[in-house]
């Protein structure tokens, strides 16, 4: 820098951040050598606080406003620099500001999902996603804890830190408030206002406060929220055992667009299927009002053609072993067994293959031999 430029900067007089970069916290002014004319004109924003550093040393803080610098407005750093009597010629200090506006719709997610354990259906995965809003609250203390004498200290600096600190809150309130996963979306302003709350005392420790918390999805496994989808028609209509048994056959009769069975191999079993089950509905009588119905049978699940087919009950499998579509090497599973089984290694359905028969006896003579 050559003489006039280093004389221009000198006899600046004028400091302030016209803060035109919405996405800086922190803004250090910048002067050559750090020098600060006597008398010069301090201009402190709506929004903003400056402070002065002598050497690494916090010194003296102002909040927004007009200002002289002069010694009587600067006791710190005239302590600090031994101005017995005031001074005259420029001097060394370095100026920053930190604005104290409000960022708003900051965004914050869980990366990868996290597991909480569930009264009903166990270790369930989650994802939730969301937004938020801050702002500096103690400038002095955001300024020595975080951002330091930097030239700048843009937001996603700090975003990133407080993001993992929303995420570890949202868990352990997950977590500790019992509700079951199929009850969280319906829980969500109730988990905002917890989670606000708990996330003060996180932001208070950087200086800021939290402003809003917003929980926008809360997100299951598919196949969960399937099933969840699935029990509630089955609500719907009234019967989830005739629900369940519908759907199996749509599943493994391959039904299309219209509603109709299409051929082939897939298109047959699904029809034999559809056709047990209407045999087994129509035959099982109506149900009393305000009777208890019978306890539910075992859930088995077969192997049929590479797909899996059920749950089943006992009465459905042995159906379609009288039907051919189950035999003794049939590969079967049921809660309780670790691996697929052949049927006829599994007690309850073996004993439905019952004894082979033996020989039909020969034809009679005929008459008169």
């Amino acid at each position: 820098m050559g003489l006039w430029s280093k004389l221009k900067h000198e006899l600046i007089d004028i400091i302030e951040w016209p803060d035109v970069d919405s996405d800086l916290i922190v803004w250090k002014f910048p002067r050559y050598g750090n020098e600060i004319k006597n008398g010069a004109k301090l201009i402190v924003r709506e929004s903003q606080v400056a402070i002065f550093v002598n050497e690494g040393e916090l010194a003296d803080v102002f909040p927004p406003g007009t200002y002289t610098l002069e010694t009587k407005n600067l006791p710190i750093l005239s302590t600090l620099q031994g101005w017995k009597y005031g001074f005259n010629s420029p001097f060394k200090a370095e100026v920053y500001f930190v604005t104290t506006r409000v960022f708003t719709n900051r965004k914050w997610g869980t990366p990868n999902a996290f597991y909480v354990e569930d009264p009903k259906y166990g270790a369930i995965s989650l994802r939730a996603f969301g937004s938020y809003s801050f702002q500096v609250a103690d400038a002095v203390k955001f300024f020595k804890e975080f951002s330091g004498p930097v030239e700048e200290y843009p937001v996603e600096r700090i975003t990133e830190e407080l993001r993992n600190a929303i995420i570890a809150n949202f868990q352990d309130a997950v977590s500790e408030s019992g509700l079951s996963v199929t009850k969280l979306s319906a829980n969500i302003r109730e988990l905002q206002e917890v989670l606000l709350k708990y996330l003060q005392k996180e932001f208070n420790d950087y200086g800021l406060k939290i402003l809003k918390f917003f929980i926008n999805s809360i997100t299951m496994p598919r196949e969960l929220e399937e099933y969840m989808h699935k029990g509630a028609q089955a609500k719907f209509i009234g019967d989830v055992d005739a629900y369940q048994r519908v759907k199996m056959a749509e599943a493994y009769g391959n039904i299309g667009q219209s509603g109709n069975f299409v051929g082939g191999a897939e298109g047959l079993m699904g029809m034999a299927m559809m056709q047990m089950m209407m045999n087994q509905q129509t035959a099982r009588p109506a149900a009393q009002p305000g009777a208890v119905p019978p306890p539910l049978s075992p859930q088995f699940y077969v192997a049929v053609n590479g797909q899996q087919v059920g749950p089943l009950t006992l009465e459905q499998i042995q159906q379609m072993i009288a039907k051919g579509q189950v035999n003794k090497n049939t590969y079967v599973w049921k809660p309780g067994l670790a691996n697929w089984t052949p049927a006829q290694q599994v007690p309850e359905i073996a004993q439905l293959f019952g004894a082979a028969p033996p020989p039909p006896p020969p034809p009679p003579p005929p008459a008169g031999s």
